[in-house]
């Protein structure tokens, strides 16, 4: 019996330290889709908490991130606005979303489709679509960057690359 006692407690030690790594793991949950945004407003971001529907990442920063809002209040989140492009091109209901971005120059939520577009900016994903407020030279509105991320004309794309940024 004496030589059970270690093992017995060895034992319920390690179901014990088994028990609570599971149960913290049950615990730790990233959002890819909140639901209950009835008045379709952009969501606050708690950074390392959603996750991009559709690359799976963390959103660890505001900067270049979007949201994309159902009319039944279902929100879904991106760490980059060609991630948003490319998964609203298999939503059925994209032209029902209302998008929201994260401008670089006001840092704030704008409607994604009356914000302006770099080509060239570093983002998380290296797509180079950064939005922005303002109208400026080389920015392009929300549908040509939608159809040049969806042709796959970005900065992930070595002769864009190039054209765009030179011998990069």
């Amino acid at each position: 019996m004496k030589k059970l006692v270690p093992v017995i407690v060895t034992v319920l030690i390690l179901a014990t330290v088994a028990l609570l790594v599971i149960s913290r793991a049950k615990q730790v949950k990233y959002l890819t889709v909140l639901k209950g945004n009835t008045s379709r407003a952009p969501v606050e971001i708690i950074l390392n908490h959603y996750q991009d529907t559709q690359c799976g990442m963390l959103l660890d920063r505001l900067k270049d991130s979007a949201q994309a809002v159902a009319s039944d209040g279902k929100t879904w989140f991106f760490d980059d606005v060609g991630c948003l492009a490319l998964w609203l091109e298999h939503n059925k209901h994209r032209d029902e979303m209302v998008l929201w971005v994260y401008t670089r120059d006001t840092e704030e939520w704008l409607d994604g489709r009356l914000a302006w577009y770099s080509r060239s900016d570093n983002t998380v994903m290296n797509y180079g679509f950064a939005a922005y407020s303002q109208k400026d030279e080389g920015r392009i509105p929300f549908d040509e960057m939608y159809r040049k991320m969806l042709r796959g004309e970005n900065l992930t794309n070595p002769y864009i690359r190039k054209e765009l940024l030179g011998n990069d």
